[in-house]
């Protein structure tokens, strides 16, 4: 007799059985599992199609002393994905949950597989399992047995097919999982262990519950101890291990009191172990440093205590590394960290004391909009109320060029807004005529005036401002600008738009201001007929700006 015939007579002897006789069944159920375990051709589909399978329902609904070889019945079945739905419909899942609650290590292998291979990309059938308490027996059972690795493996790929869903993430915050995880990556005996654990990990750390409860249970500590266990090696697996795990550090530094925890004060082992990846060779892990650095410096209290403890140096020479053909997500991610760290006004004193600006001007030869960008953002948070910075960095000539020619950046808009706002910042916060004599110099008051325009209110005000004080600092170095780019008619346009917002047209007024009180420009505003604009705001619904218009015609008006 050939393997077929001997598979379809067991299958036909199974199917008109009427009683579970095991001692009659098991023999058959031996050939059917054997054609399995050999692969045979289509045997998955035969068996599926005999109309055996509410006969297995049945034997592991009675749970005989077959239950076992008929898990592994169905779960090698179920490797073959068009039987599944089969299994389905005959109830097989059903059957096959309570047994999860076995105490036989063997039983619970095999259901934890045929489960997990039927419900396998089913959505709906997942969400059943999480809504019948899969969740808590699966965390149990590798709880039970965390020595027993196939069995772990099956319920880890069991969890992490399952950590997507909400319904699950909150079952599993019920369940503390935190612990199993971490005594499970600590024991992982490959590489594809791990990935299952930290796949496991990134999808239940989207969770702030769960991001505090990981905190709370050591979870950052263990990754980072992995990290340098792995750190050194060339094999692809344990680099992309590394990957993955600092690439879940940082996310878990997303949650406040979970990053406060890492952080402990400067001296908490995940910030020193952070530290180290800023002067790692690994460019993946130099990138999570300084991502996380960028996280720990959410708040004033670790900024200043971050720069007690010397974390400015490192990251300066983990940019300077990347200037040339470097990582622009390094000096993004780096430049990211320096200006977060620059917002306490103690911290930003402290960082021109040490020459960060000179160090970080070295990137303004970088051609990468992303490092162009953030380095403005950053110059700009650094000169922010900094007088003495506003004036060294305004009066810079080859900064001033680089900043013109960022001014112009033809593909990137947000470049261009950003030069534009660190021009009108060297101004507002100098309050110096070299520096107004510099930018005007470097063709800067014409950017100045076109950022008034800018479709985001900040923006025009910034400008608004800077072109006030640089017109009552030095009117004589920026009057034939303003005649040229025809301000005055611009400005007069914006007090009369109804759409314009109160606050610009307030900045604006005191531009008007600044040029009323200039003899200069008195005259020209006059000519583009100012005060019938002006008269329009002396009854207007915000007394501030009534008043300031009232007060300018009052200047306009005086002939002395």
């Amino acid at each position: 007799m050939t393997d077929t015939d001997s598979l379809s007579e067991a299958l036909k002897a199974i199917s008109v059985s009427t009683e579970l006789i095991e001692e009659e069944l098991k023999p058959h159920l031996d050939t059917v599992l054997a054609a399995l375990l050999e692969k045979k051709k289509d045997a998955a589909v035969e068996i599926a199609r005999s109309g055996i399978l509410p006969t297995l329902a049945q034997a592991l609904r009675c749970k005989s002393s077959l239950s076992c070889q008929v898990a592994l019945v169905v779960a090698e079945m179920a490797r073959e994905a068009s039987v599944r739905e089969p299994c389905i419909e005959a109830d097989l899942v059903k059957v096959l949950v309570p047994h999860l609650n076995s105490n036989n290590e063997e039983m619970l292998l095999n259901t934890g597989r045929a489960i997990g291979r039927i419900c396998f990309d089913n959505s709906y059938q997942q969400d059943q399992l999480v809504q019948n308490g899969v969740i808590p027996r699966l965390v149990s059972i590798i709880r039970e047995y965390p020595e027993n690795d196939p069995l772990v493996n099956v319920c880890l790929l069991a969890l992490c097919n399952l950590a997507d869903m909400d319904s699950a993430r909150d079952a599993l915050a019920e369940q503390g999982v935190a612990d199993v995880l971490t005594f499970q990556l600590k024991r992982a005996p490959d590489a594809e262990r791990r990935h299952i654990i930290l796949e496991i990990l990134g999808s239940l750390g989207e969770s702030d519950t769960l991001k505090l409860q990981f905190a709370e249970s050591g979870v950052p500590e263990a990754l980072s101890e992995m990290i340098r266990g792995l750190q050194g090696g060339s094999d692809p697996h344990d680099l992309c291990s590394i990957k993955i795990a600092s690439n879940l550090i940082v996310s878990l530094l997303l949650g406040d009191e979970s990053m406060q925890k890492c952080f402990g004060e400067g001296s908490g082992l995940v910030y020193q172990d952070v530290l180290s990846w800023l002067q790692s060779s690994n460019t993946q892990l130099q990138l999570s440093g300084a991502l996380a650095i960028a996280n720990f410096a959410r708040n004033d209290s670790n900024c200043v205590k971050m720069l007690d403890l010397g974390v400015v140096p490192h990251i300066l020479t983990l940019l300077e590394q990347h200037v040339d053909e470097g990582d622009v997500s390094v000096q993004h991610a780096g430049l990211s960290a320096l200006r977060n760290l620059a917002i306490p006004a103690t911290n930003k004193v402290r960082m021109l004391e040490d020459g960060v600006t000179e160090r970080i001007k070295t990137l303004l030869r970088s051609d990468m909009p992303p490092v162009q960008f953030k380095l403005l953002g950053t110059l700009r948070m650094m000169v922010d109320g900094q007088e003495e910075a506003a004036l060294v960095l305004g009066r810079d000539a080859v900064l001033l060029a680089r900043v013109m020619e960022w001014c112009e950046a033809k593909d990137h808009a947000g470049v261009r807004g950003e030069a534009s706002r660190l021009l009108a910042a060297f101004i507002r916060h100098s309050r110096n005529p070299e520096v107004v004599s510099a930018v005007a110099k470097a063709a800067g008051v014409r950017q100045l005036i076109s950022m008034t325009t800018s479709e985001h209110v900040i923006m025009q005000n910034e400008a608004l401002v800077a072109l006030a004080i640089a017109s009552a600092i030095d009117i004589e170095s920026i009057k034939d600008t303003f005649r040229d780019a025809e301000l005055l008619s611009m400005l007069k346009r914006m007090l009369e738009d109804p759409a314009e917002a109160v606050e610009v047209k307030f900045s604006a007024l005191g531009l008007i201001c600044s040029l009323a009180n200039s003899s200069v420009m008195k005259e020209e505003l006059n000519s583009v007929n100012i005060k019938e604009s002006l008269s329009k705001l002396t009854d207007h619904s915000s007394s501030k700006l009534a008043s300031q218009a009232s007060s300018i015609l009052t200047i306009l008006d005086d002939t002395s």
